[in-house]
């Protein structure tokens, strides 16, 4: 399946894929960001290869080659050398260098994920919206007060899906612009080298088809780590909630809480929300049992 600019899970990334990093990331950084004039006649929305090449201090003729996958072996200082120009972050960096180093390899049978016992009884007894998160985004286990906060976060749902497609889940989020940015960036680092992964196959390309700004966020080629931060949400019962969230290694899964400060004006509202909430936790997935994995479904055809 392939996005705008011909990149898919099971095209872009089996094949030259550190030759369209480098091409979507110079794409991104315009000349008067390195010190260099736009000119009148430029045709591109970034830095042209030459002028890469001349900032990396590399030959322009070696960086046509490692665009087009002719050359998949720089040395590091090359590699450090592009980052710097490309004004790459720490993560970008470390993806970068991840996918010079990589090497063809079988493909791999994938474990399901399971979601453990003690999870459930974790999620019942934590007094905040609280659930199961598998590595493509699939909600696997959830507590009343997650399900009260958002219906999306039932067992089952996926949670970039929401995201990208229900309006709902739009309308949802303060800043629908940055939360998608970050969520697909967090899936393209979350797949890293685990392109044969059936799931992924299957959400990306459900994702390129149904979405344009999913098709325009992949094609950026952004990396982000999966990690907490701070969100504002618009409830239809309580209003504005400010959230803090935090991920947490829990086996093969994560699991995924929600928080307001303390004795705040979200806190208050949380109050009320769990008040109104049904108890218990929402459980496995309809259809699985309690401790069942998470079956990857089928990849969709390229």
């Amino acid at each position: 399946m392939k996005d705008e600019d011909g990149t898919g899970v099971g095209d872009e990334e089996s094949g030259n894929r550190l030759g369209r990093y480098l091409r979507a990331r110079r794409d991104l950084v315009s000349p008067a960001q390195v010190g260099l004039l736009s000119g009148a006649r430029r045709r591109v929305p970034g830095l042209r290869r030459e002028e890469v090449a001349l900032l990396a201090g590399i030959s322009p003729d070696y960086y046509l080659r490692l665009e087009r996958g002719r050359d998949r072996n720089p040395s590091p200082q090359v590699l450090e050398s592009l980052a710097r120009v490309l004004q790459l972050d720490d993560v970008e960096r470390t993806y970068l260098l991840g996918l010079a180093s990589a090497r063809p390899r079988a493909p791999r049978r994938k474990r399901p994920e399971h979601v453990p016992a003690r999870a459930h009884q974790l999620l019942a007894h934590l007094q905040i919206p609280a659930f199961v998160e598998g590595r493509a985004f699939d909600v696997l286990a959830s507590n009343a007060l997650a399900v009260a906060l958002s219906p999306r976060l039932r067992p089952g749902r996926n949670r970039l899906r929401s995201l990208l497609l229900d309006p709902e889940e739009r309308a949802f989020h303060d800043d629908w612009e940055t939360a998608t940015a970050q969520a697909v960036a967090t899936l393209r680092s979350t797949i890293g080298d685990d392109i044969d992964d059936p799931r992924f196959v299957e959400l990306v390309g459900e994702l390129a088809l149904a979405s344009q700004r999913f098709r325009t966020l992949w094609a950026r080629h952004d990396v982000r780590p999966l990690d907490g931060g701070t969100t504002t949400v618009h409830h239809p019962v309580v209003g504005d909630l400010r959230l803090h969230r935090d991920k947490l290694p829990l086996g093969d899964v994560l699991l995924v809480v929600y928080y307001p400060d303390k004795g705040s004006e979200s806190d208050e509202k949380l109050r009320l929300l769990a008040s109104l909430a049904e108890p218990g936790p929402a459980g496995p997935a309809p259809g699985r049992p309690a401790d069942d994995a998470r079956q990857p479904g089928p990849a969709s055809p390229a």
